[in-house]
């Protein structure tokens, strides 16, 4: 079985358009309540996160997964990981920072939120309204 990268974020927070580059697909953007697997990756909805009687789902879910990513929205600081989630999954787990165009004062905030989750570096910064940052990503992540 081929291995993908989950994607995890709270509603909103750029996982489906991420998991579109990722993918290189142009998937329709619609809230769905479904786990959508992709040629790369795994599109998790952002309930699974905001509702800890669902992370057993996110858990399971990450069984399929070669790594995790943690999406952290740069332009709406909500507190939605409980401290030390990254150590709930088996495989890496990297941190990408979205929205990363809007509210640059919360860029520490994020960090601080990142080492919480018990995410160590490297970190990524992305903007998928103008690409920033998604090529170094695509690259870590894919080889490509």
């Amino acid at each position: 079985m081929k291995k993908r990268i989950m994607v995890v974020g709270p509603t909103q927070s750029g996982k489906s358009t991420l998991t579109n580059v990722l993918n290189d697909s142009t998937r329709l953007l619609k809230k769905t309540q479904d786990v959508i697997y992709g040629k790369n990756t795994i599109d998790t909805p952002g309930s699974y996160l905001e509702n800890a009687s669902m992370y057993k789902y996110l858990i399971a879910t990450a069984q399929a997964a070669s790594q995790v990513l943690i999406l952290v929205d740069q332009s709406r600081l909500v507190e939605v990981y409980p401290p030390g989630f990254a150590k709930t999954f088996t495989c890496p787990v990297i941190g990408v920072i979205t929205k990363t165009d809007l509210a640059p004062e919360n860029v520490n905030l994020c960090i601080q939120q990142l080492k919480r989750i018990g995410i160590t570096e490297p970190y990524f910064w992305i903007s998928l309204k103008d690409n920033t940052g998604v090529e170094a990503l695509k690259q870590y992540l894919l080889g490509k």
